[in-house]
Parts: structure tokens; sequence; C-alpha cells
């Protein structure tokens, strides 16, 4: 029979549940696997299989008894890394649903609305559009390959222990919500300043004919060449997904010290 000293067991536990424990949290932040669409039984599965893999590879843990308090200071620090690290890259995806709901105002299909798997609310059409489109390149370009071995990497750039995010690094991630907007404001811009010109050009339509029924002309040409606009946008929305991914990336990476 195998035996077991308390010392032992308490290492083999710990080797174990507290890279779960920064797995299982940076799969509930991030995109596409922390969708809703996800059931949470299949994200803690695959959280173990990770968990199970990776251990093995990884650093000794510190010899810190699990129930204790600096165990527990521990356990939080590798649930604020693993969630930071979602949270990052899911900011890239809220740039696209922030593009998605300007665009979607200025065609005149704000009301157009429907529940956003991967956020749980209720965004424009377009913006779903937008979410989709980006969740397709994003895949396309192995990002959740990249967002896997970063995570392997942040258990070697900051190992497991008490020490762990500082004040700085969640500035950091608060700095970071003005390279989203940027993002937002690059994808939405060309579309919507378009957009302006049509509805000036019907203001001065209406001005020099009143009789034309600006809601039976107007809002039906503005939808039209709203999804034109859209279609002829698409091919630089690649390389703003892909920017936008590689500063999340470059985020991540610094935060963790390399």
């Amino acid at each position: 029979m195998f035996s077991f000293t308390d010392t032992e067991l308490i290492a083999l536990v710990t080797a174990f549940v507290w890279p779960f424990v920064r797995i299982s949290a940076m799969l509930l932040a991030a995109p596409i696997f922390g969708a809703g669409t996800v059931p949470l039984r299949v994200r803690l599965v695959f959280a173990m299989v990770l968990a199970l893999l990776i251990a093995p590879m990884l650093p000794e843990p510190p010899a810190v008894q699990p129930l204790s308090m600096e165990g527990l200071v521990v356990t939080v620090q590798q649930v604020l890394i693993g969630v930071t690290m979602g949270f990052i890259l899911q900011m890239v995806f809220s740039a696209l649903t922030m593009a998605g709901e300007s665009i979607a105002l200025s065609m005149g299909l704000g009301y157009a609305s429907m529940v956003d798997p991967a956020m749980g609310v209720q965004v424009p059409v377009v913006s779903q559009f937008f979410v989709i489109m980006g969740t397709l390149i994003f895949l396309a370009m192995n990002g959740h390959i990249a967002l896997l071995d970063m995570l392997l990497q942040s258990f070697y750039l900051m190992p497991i222990g008490v020490e762990g995010l500082t004040r700085v690094d969640f500035w950091g991630v608060a700095s970071f919500g003005s390279a989203m907007y940027v993002g937002a404001l690059l994808v939405g811009m060309p579309i919507v300043a378009a957009m302006l010109m049509v509805n000036l050009s019907m203001g001065v339509i209406t001005r020099a004919s009143p009789q034309l029924n600006i809601f039976a002309v107007g809002f039906p040409m503005m939808i039209m060449l709203g999804f034109v606009l859209i279609m002829l946008n698409l091919p630089t929305l690649e390389p703003r997904i892909r920017d936008l991914a590689m500063a999340g990336f470059g985020l991540i990476q610094r935060i963790l010290g390399g």
C-alpha cells in the first residue's frame, strides 16, 4: 500500500489545486471559453484536464498550508491572475461591441437588439455581427492557442506564491481601456462618418423637396447603405482585431513580468 505523510499529501494537493484555480478563473473570464453558451461543467472538466497536464511541468509550489491565511492569500492571487488574463482579452471583444453600437445607431438599427451569448446582455444586431466576425478571426489566427500558451507561460513568469499582481498591474489593466476605446473608434469611425454624410444629404434633400416622405425613403436607404458600408469595411476588420489582440497579449506578458 502507498503511504503518504501529511507534508507529501499537502504538496500533492497544492500542486494540482492552485494551478486549477488559476486555469478555471481564466476560462471563466476569457472570451470564447467563458461564453454563456459553454456549459459550466464543460469548463470545469476542461480546466481539470489542463491542470492535470500542466501540473507536472510546473515549478515546485510553495510549502504553504492550503487552509492557512497564507494559503488563502495564494488562492486569491491565483484567481486574480486568471481573471485578469481573461478580462484583458474580453476587453478586445468589447471594443467590437462598442463599434457595432455606434454603427447601429447611425444606421437607425439601434432598436434591433438580441442577447449576446458571450456577455449575456442585450446588444444591437450589428454588434453581434461584429463579435461573431471577431471570434472567427480570433480563432483563425490561433488566438485561443496563444491564450493557452500564455497561460502555461504565466506559471513560469509569475510562479504560484503569496506575491502576485500589484497596484501597478491593475492600473495597467485600467489604462488598457483607452486602447479599447481607440480600437472601437478605428473600427466604427469610417462607417459612422459615411453615415453622417448620408444623413446630411437626406436633410438637404428633405429641405429641397418637403413633399418627400423622409420616413418612407430615408430610413430604408440609410439601412441599405449601412449594410453596404459594413461589407466594404470588412477587409479592414482583420488587422484591427489583430492589433487589439496583440496589444492585449502584450499587456498580459508585461503584467506577468515577461
